[in-house]
């Protein structure tokens, strides 16, 4: 969130698909207003992501052992693309650790992880760091805007990540 300006929600919800390691950038695909665009991927993190995605890998590897496997897909992509749900690009880079049904389909899937475990992780973060200022996942979004403008980016540049 910091490197990148994501928000809760956008982290949560990047698939596979989403990290470009070629270009380092992020696409945000499920952003406020339904918009996508692209996200800076900081260097110090492409190791790490690399790691999530293999763990990620052997979830989905087990999961389609046990005859799941599929992940939730946008819009009309599932009935244009039926098998595309069991791909490995389109799994979440941050899953669930439980697998639960579909409410539409009823479908046995594994979903994103909930924003609610990823804010509790910075809050816990934060008091194990002894940091005694106001602060959660946002304020690391405003914190990248600063880092930016400090930096000599164009405030226009900077406002294009707001949407």
């Amino acid at each position: 969130m910091y490197g990148s300006g994501l928000r809760v929600m956008e982290v949560c919800r990047l698939r596979v698909m989403d990290i470009d390691f070629e270009n380092n950038y992020i696409i945000v695909r499920t952003s406020k207003g339904n918009k996508w665009r692209k996200c800076l991927l900081p260097n110090n993190l492409i190791e790490d992501i690399k790691q999530r995605i293999i763990n990620t890998q052997k979830r989905h590897e087990q999961d389609l052992e046990e005859g799941y496997g599929t992940a939730y897909l946008p819009s009309a992509l599932s009935k244009k693309s039926p098998n595309a749900s069991k791909e490995f690009k389109w799994q979440y880079l941050f899953p669930s650790r439980k697998q639960s049904a579909n409410r539409i389909t009823g479908e046995i899937q594994r979903f994103h992880m909930h924003e609610r475990k990823l804010q509790r992780a910075v809050s816990q973060a934060i008091a194990n760091n002894h940091i005694h200022k106001k602060a959660n996942c946002h304020t690391f979004r405003h914190s990248f805007a600063t880092r930016l403008l400090e930096n000599g980016t164009d405030i226009r540049n900077i406002h294009a990540y707001r949407t």
